[in-house]
């Protein structure tokens, strides 16, 4: 029996506006890569007064600052604004409102370096509580509860960084560095929910003869773990319970990637990158809880949260997300495997070598930068052109 074609359907509509500004992870992915790429070396040289340059807020406030609100927000924008229209069905910012969003967002990384500090704060407050009504609004409007957390987070994120601003400048009597420890501690909690949603389901996907049972109540207990340990770390409050309820989130999300078969996925970049990048979460949290102790230096703990844990993990989906929303496969050529190896040296020199030999931190230091910096610039060497150009099978996207 032959099946008669139908020849009236309509075919979709053709793309429509700069495909650069069609979905969020486009722009925010590009910036934040940008942003990445030079940041770290202008503190480095700062730092070591290689160079001589006042930041709008002190330098070191600035760095902690900008890797957080700069760079890392962007990411989770990016990611959260384009997944949300897999996970409602329904349309986020494109064109004109995307390019605004991502405008607002250039200003204020611009601002941090060039204008005063009240212009800066503005621009920087902007973006989140923006964003956070978007996602929460869509996510309402699609009954997607399961997700409205993660909204809810971007607008806490919202009032961390505002009690950053109103005390870096003295209006409130509280140190500037624990409202960004508190910022770092959202991240942590997103990649932490994030991680244990895709790490394992990626991992089957791609190994379908692997077999991952996951336990909604580890996953549950982990993360509750990970939330009361980040917050008695971010108030200070007692040392002794916060280091018990670090080395409990150590020890259950260490559980949870045993459970992950992470030495399967070593053949396969794109997926073993994910499973490094959460090991070295879990390796942040234990010197966390080291650092509570006064065995270690809290910096090491925030460095392998900030440059392992979320470099790490932040190019293992730029780079995944974008081969997939570009209409490209999911494997990793040699620019990404480069990248990945690189991100994950970087994470060794800033945190291993300093804590082996203190003696060589400036030498751990310079080098780490240089690595963290070349794998953003291979990112946008071989990313740049996808991400500013329609996909090559004229999907949307």
């Amino acid at each position: 029996m032959t099946i008669p074609i139908a020849n009236n359907v309509p075919a979709p509509p053709a793309p429509q506006g700069m495909p650069w500004i069609r979905l969020a992870f486009r722009p925010f992915y590009l910036g934040a890569a940008l942003l990445a790429a030079l940041i770290v070396p202008l503190w480095v040289a700062v730092f070591l007064g290689a160079l001589r340059w006042q930041s709008t807020p002190p330098p070191l406030l600035w760095h902690a600052h900008e890797m957080l609100f700069g760079f890392a927000i962007a990411v989770i924008v990016g990611f959260l604004m384009t997944a949300g229209k897999t996970w409602t069905g329904l349309a986020t910012p494109r064109g004109p409102a995307l390019g605004f969003l991502i405008l607002l967002w250039l200003s204020a990384r611009v601002a941090s370096l060039v204008a005063p500090y009240a212009v800066f704060a503005v621009l920087d407050l902007a973006l989140l509580p923006a964003v956070g009504l978007i996602f929460l609004r869509l996510l309402i409007r699609s009954r997607n509860w399961r997700n409205v957390p993660l909204a809810l987070i971007l607008l806490l994120l919202m009032g961390v960084n505002l009690t950053f601003h109103l005390s870096a400048k003295g209006m409130i009597n509280l140190d500037p560095m624990r409202s960004l420890y508190a910022g770092l501690g959202f991240v942590v909690i997103i990649e932490c929910v994030m991680a244990g949603r895709v790490v394992p389901f990626f991992t089957t996907s791609a190994l379908p003869n692997l077999k991952i049972i996951t336990l909604p109540w580890l996953d549950r207990v982990a993360l509750a773990a990970t939330v009361v340990g980040m917050a008695l770390w971010v108030t200070d409050w007692h040392n002794g319970l916060a280091s018990a309820a670090l080395a409990l989130a150590f020890a259950l999300n260490l559980i949870r990637q045993w459970r992950w078969h992470s030495l399967a996925t070593l053949r396969r970049p794109i997926l073993w990158i994910l499973h490094a990048a959460h090991l070295w979460l879990i390796l942040g949290l234990g010197l966390l809880a080291l650092a509570q102790l006064g065995l270690v230096t809290t910096s090491l703990g925030v460095h392998a949260l900030g440059v392992g844990a979320t470099g790490g993990l932040i190019l293992g989906m730029m780079t995944r997300t974008a081969r997939g929303h570009t209409g490209r496969p999911l494997t990793a050529d040699a620019p990404e495997m480069a990248i990945y190896a690189l991100i994950m040296l970087a994470a060794l020199l800033r945190v291993l070598l300093p804590m082996l030999a203190p003696s060589l931190y400036v030498d751990a230091l310079v080098a780490s930068a240089a690595a963290w910096s070349a794998a953003f610039l291979i990112y946008l060497w071989q990313y740049t052109p996808w991400l500013v150009s329609a996909r090559p099978d004229g999907k949307d996207g």
